[in-house]
């Protein structure tokens, strides 16, 4: 395991939008005390818009390179979860990055799973907004097959329908 003084060093979370990459995230950093880190906000603050916005009026190219610039300043973090967006770990060389610097932890879940959480935030989320039920679910199936190449790479992976408060202790003592 990685470790600092017994702490965690940085713990990546991946996944695809809507697996809840961020709830887990503020939840096991509030029960291990270690802080907690949003990539996605992190992008918004340093660009001061919203990633529905930076992707609209600047392109998914641009949101891609200020995305990787972020995630490598978690370098200057000596530990702590990191939530990254769904797409993170397949650009650049984000995920050898976060598996050099880190752990990394996939949270698995199915498409039917993400579609159900997805719907009620179609509006914040630039890839779904334009889409009705049936072509978000064939664009959820899309992008997790072209992901999981990625994902399925992580350190560990955790089915997002097991997970609970003392999933990330349990899985780092191992």
């Amino acid at each position: 395991m990685h470790s600092i003084t017994n702490r965690p060093a940085k713990i990546f979370l991946i996944g695809f939008m809507g697996t809840g990459k961020t709830y887990w995230g503020k939840v096991w950093s509030e029960a291990m005390g270690i802080p907690f880190y949003d990539l996605d906000k992190l992008i918004e603050a340093a660009e001061q818009d919203s990633i529905a916005n930076i992707f609209e009026k600047k392109g998914e190219a641009y949101f891609r390179q200020v995305e990787m610039e972020q995630l490598r300043k978690m370098q200057a973090v000596p530990f702590g979860i990191i939530a990254c967006g769904g797409g993170t770990p397949c650009y650049a060389d984000n995920m050898e990055w976060m598996k050099f610097n880190g752990i990394t932890i996939y949270i698995q879940s199915t498409a039917a799973d993400i579609l159900k959480r997805v719907l009620t935030e179609k509006a914040e989320r630039p890839l779904l907004k334009n889409l009705n039920k049936a072509e978000l679910l064939f664009f959820i199936e899309q992008k997790l097959k072209e992901r999981l190449p990625y994902y399925t790479t992580a350190d560990h992976i955790l089915d997002s329908t097991l997970i609970d408060k003392d999933s990330l202790q349990i899985l780092l003592a191992q």
